[in-house]
């Protein structure tokens, strides 16, 4: 089933559940449907990030570096869940267990697509070591890097057309102690 007819959860800005919508018509321009989201990031012990650059086939800010993984929980699905499934499926990651960081609540139109991203992303932080099996699926993930976290602040502020515009936020709920501020 194509990725853009699943069902998403449409929340208010507090994160409570108001109905629900199709992945295609909650992105749909001008404003967005705001829908629950989750972005996760994975850190080695080094402290560095795995981002992936996202497919150029991907309908929403395509050839981005992003987080190594987002998606959107379908209505009644746990987050901790379904970002599970969504790691196995893009980058072929299993069995990391996550911490929650927080929620980054943001909007963003792509310039390219004319599609909007209006998300209560929750974050999810997770461990592994740099050598961990990957499986990027071609269709999702263009490239693979590891990135020092100061490396990667420090492109956001000077290019940050090269990233997808959630990243910024995300990367700022990480803990003081893990490589954050």
């Amino acid at each position: 089933m194509n990725r853009e007819s699943h069902l998403v959860e449409l929340v208010a800005n507090d994160g409570i559940h108001i109905g629900q919508s199709t992945v295609e018509d909650a992105h749909q321009a001008p404003d967005g449907k705001l829908h629950r989201a989750f972005s996760i990031l994975l850190m080695d012990p080094d402290g560095r990030l795995l981002l992936q650059r996202r497919a150029a086939v991907k309908t929403r800010f395509p050839l981005r570096w992003a987080n190594a993984c987002c998606g959107h929980p379908a209505p009644g699905v746990p987050v901790p869940e379904a970002a599970a499934t969504r790691l196995d499926e893009e980058l072929g990651i299993a069995g990391v267990p996550f911490e929650q960081l927080g929620v980054h609540l943001y909007r963003a139109a792509d310039p390219v697509t004319g599609l909007v991203e209006h998300e209560y992303d929750h974050v999810l932080l997770g461990r592994v070591t740099p050598d961990v099996a990957m499986r990027p699926d071609p269709a999702e993930v263009a490239e693979v890097d590891w990135v020092e976290v100061e490396t990667l602040r420090s492109g956001l502020a000077t290019e940050p057309d090269r990233y997808a515009p959630w990243l910024a936020g995300v990367v700022e709920l990480l803990p003081g102690g893990a490589g954050g501020r």
